[in-house]
């Protein structure tokens, strides 16, 4: 290897002008591949710039070859699959170019400020691209990956991605942004950037957006704010040394570090800073369902009972078992705490009576039980698991397992054992069913009797029973005048009717507001068949549905009462003037799709909302959003449309299928799910007849920006993260597809928008073929 660089000396400095020691400039006529030239090296030889190898593959990078295994401190496409042993790199006026089977003709650089006429890769260990009169127009030290090393800074809003593993250079599990707020912090992979998610920070808050992080060639690691002022010194100052180098990453275990590096020694790195012995600071270093002990020193990471590893312990536990029943057994699992994220939670109950509730719930997976006596129901995945030494934690969750009790068998010399549970189980049940009859009786005696107390009670007292059982309750078109003032408080009108805002009394002492929905051109069905559908809708219970509390029946009168929404609509939000956050956005979008996976796959019957629109979707007081006016679809006439095409659904967000006369499926939901996405990304609305012709209808707009890669035109963020963005385009625009069978489930959109699964390029919609 050393041979071609002394061939290439003479040939470098023909390229350079007034430049810096510790630079050699590289030709636009070389190239490398990973089997024969594959570096090109700093002049002293400790970085270098090429293809480097990780298990049967290659990447391109800036690394270190003189540790025993290449550390890597800077790399392209690392999410991209390994390169193969046929792939080359050579220079063109635009940039340097990566050739392979798996990326044809792909450039690593793209340059700003004209044309490419050489390269070099610096002592520094910074690799920088030249136009002709020697102006940097790209340097790798401008876009870090998961490292940045002595010379090099972390501006605001710049972010370092930690590696999957020391071995495998993909995108991992955690990041280091630098705040607009002067903070240094560290968070796991795809959470909000707020003080929940966070497991580390530099304290250093109401600083301003100009402060950035720099290591410098000795060591020294700090957070600088113009003019000179040293926020936080995470290491002390010393003599730079030539034959040391320094480097901070966001490792691979979720901690931030300082390396130190002797290139005369060869050494590989050792530990500068800091000096951290708890592995489980870090959250979610053991993935989903998985919880961090650190008392041993093998793997910190065990799995929740009933629940196995993927693979690897970062890579969290899946469930063992398959149930055929909801009904699992529910164990106990102490001195844990957990990321809360509860869908329901029930006050003020006992230990038993928050197990019994989660047992007789198909949708819950796990519950938390707390010193409060609150009961918090639980899906899964459960995230940010952590032991707690000394056994101090406040809570205890409860997880349900496989009902294993009916494998349980005898051994030889069983037979006695067998007998004597037998007879006392035969003495037990006919006990049970002796005592259950005599309560019978009790209990059908009570009931009458409270049943003719509460009929007389309800009209001159008002609502004074509790509206949070499971199934809706039913009230009297009187009831709800009293309820809602005579319905003198509108707050909305839709499609399905009048909305009214109303104050309910749950008892003497508290009472709650609700949102009460006069039903217009109701069906002609029974009401026997009416109350059976509002039942139906009744028993859905997810954290981003409204609940239905209850129900009108009386005469012609329809009406529905729902849980109040104090923060209006999605419309509201994303249409004003002043818009929400990035991070908000995207967090709305994954609730109104996790309601819609509930809807389509998980609750009990089947629902296909068919107006999915940003005025449907309500705002929480955490702004969390939730679907409305579910389930009404099924209680409307027939003919009861929103527009003039006959069909129902909000123009705009009709899916095709309707106007074909086609069978209406989930996929009409998806559809509309898509164009609700777009407009959360752009913050604008479907159709917009005041902008030009090219920007009216903006799933059109959405793909001329994406096919020109000019996705920046879509926001008015200053920084976005630009991966984000593209998943999110990808996504909307593989839901708005004209044909039905392209689309995704919505089990596979969630996916994708979470980031688990890869969002192929979509095809092109025949709508824009004709329109283009």
């Amino acid at each position: 290897m050393a041979a071609p660089i002394f061939i290439l000396l003479p040939l470098a400095f023909l390229f350079m002008t007034a430049t810096s020691q510790g630079q050699k400039n590289i030709s636009l006529t070389d190239i490398l591949t990973p089997t024969s030239k594959s570096s090109w090296f700093s002049p002293s030889g400790a970085f270098a710039f090429g293809f480097y190898q990780r298990g049967g593959g290659y990447y391109v990078g800036v690394f270190l070859p003189g540790t025993s295994n290449k550390t890597a401190v800077w790399t392209y496409g690392r999410d991209l699959p390994p390169l193969p042993r046929n792939s080359t790199l050579r220079f063109s006026i635009g940039g340097l170019v990566l050739q392979s089977a798996q990326a044809p003709d792909a450039y690593v650089t793209t340059p700003v400020g004209g044309t490419t006429a050489s390269a070099s890769m610096l002592d520094s260990g910074n690799f920088v691209l030249y136009n002709s009169n020697q102006d940097i127009i790209w340097q790798s030290f401008k876009t870090p990956t998961d490292t940045i090393l002595g010379g090099q800074s972390l501006s605001a809003q710049q972010e370092l991605h930690s590696s999957a593993s020391d071995t495998d250079p993909s995108t991992g599990l955690f990041l280091a942004i630098m705040q607009l707020d002067g903070v240094l912090a560290l968070y796991p992979q795809g959470t909000p950037f707020t003080a929940e998610y966070g497991y580390w920070d530099s304290q250093t808050p109401y600083n301003g957006p100009d402060v950035t992080l720099h290591l410098e060639d000795d060591g020294f690691l700090y957070l600088l704010k113009p003019p000179g002022v040293y926020l936080k010194n995470f290491t002390s100052q010393g003599g730079p040394r030539e034959d040391v180098i320094y480097r901070a990453r966001i490792d691979p275990d979720g901690f931030f570090r300082l390396y130190s590096y002797n290139t005369t020694k060869n050494d590989d790195s050792s530990v500068a800073w800091p000096n951290t012995t708890d592995r489980c600071i870090p959250k979610g270093i053991c993935g989903a369902n998985g919880f961090c002990t650190d008392i041993n020193q093998g793997s910190p990471c065990q799995c929740l009972p009933g629940f196995v590893e993927y693979g690897n312990g970062t890579a969290g536990c899946k469930r063992n078992f398959t149930a055929e029943s909801c009904k699992k057994n529910i164990e106990p699992v102490p001195n844990t705490v957990w990321f809360d994220a509860p869908y329901s939670t029930l006050p003020l109950l006992s230990s038993e009576e928050c197990v019994a509730a989660c047992q007789e719930d198909c949708n819950c997976e796990a519950v938390t039980y707390n010193a409060s006596r609150s009961c918090n129901k639980q899906n899964l995945p459960l995230r940010f698991g952590k032991g707690v030494v000394g056994g101090n934690s406040n809570s205890v969750l409860y997880i349900k397992v496989v009902d294993d009790r009916s494998d349980k068998g005898g051994g030889n010399g069983s037979a006695p054992k067998e007998k004597h549970t037998r007879r006392d189980i035969l003495i037990a049940v006919a006990s049970s069913i002796a005592f259950a009859m005599v309560m019978l009786v009790v209990c059908g005696v009570i009931v009458r009797k409270n049943r003719v107390w509460f009929h007389e009670k309800l009209p001159k007292e008002g609502i004074l029973r509790t509206i949070e059982d499971v199934s809706p309750r039913t009230f009297s078109y009187e009831d709800l005048k009293k309820v809602t003032g005579n319905f003198s408080e509108k707050i909305g009108k839709g499609a399905f009717g009048t909305v009214y805002k109303g104050t309910l009394m749950k008892n003497l002492q508290s009472s709650q507001v609700v949102a009460v929905k006069k039903l217009e051109k109701i069906s002609s069905e029974g009401e026997s068949e009416f109350e059976a559908e509002v039942k139906t809708i009744g028993k859905t219970h997810h954290r981003n549905l409204v609940r239905l509390l209850g129900y009108c029946h009386d005469g012609e009168n329809r009406l529905l009462v729902y849980e109040y929404m104090s923060n209006g609509t999605l419309a509201d939000l994303l249409f004003k003037p002043e818009k929400p956050s990035w991070d908000v956005k995207m967090g709305l979008a994954l609730d109104i799709a996790r309601g819609l996976l509930y809807l389509h796959e998980e609750c009990e019957t089947q629902i296909i909302h068919c107006d999915i629109k940003p005025q449907n979707i309500l705002i929480d007081d955490n702004k969390h959003a939730k679907i409305s006016d579910f389930g009404l679809s099924k209680l409307l006439k027939p003919d009861q449309t929103n527009t003039t095409t006959g069909i129902r659904g909000t123009r705009g967000y009709v899916a095709p299928e309707w106007h074909k006369i086609q069978p209406v499926t989930v996929k009409v939901d998806i559809y509309s799910f898509g164009v609700v996405l777009l407009e959360i990304i752009c913050g604008r609305r479907s159709v917009e007849q005041t902008l030009p012709e090219e920007e009216a209808i903006l799933e059109y707009w959405v793909y001329s920006c994406f096919q020109a890669g000019e996705l920046n035109k879509l926001v008015d963020y200053q920084t976005i993260d630009k991966k984000q963005l593209e998943r999110m385009v990808k996504v909307a625009l593989w839901c708005t597809l004209e044909e039905l069978s392209l689309r995704p489930s919505m089990r596979k959109v969630l996916l994708m928008l979470e980031g688990t699964v890869d969002v192929p390029i979509p095809p092109l919609p025949a709508s824009f073929l004709s329109v283009t």
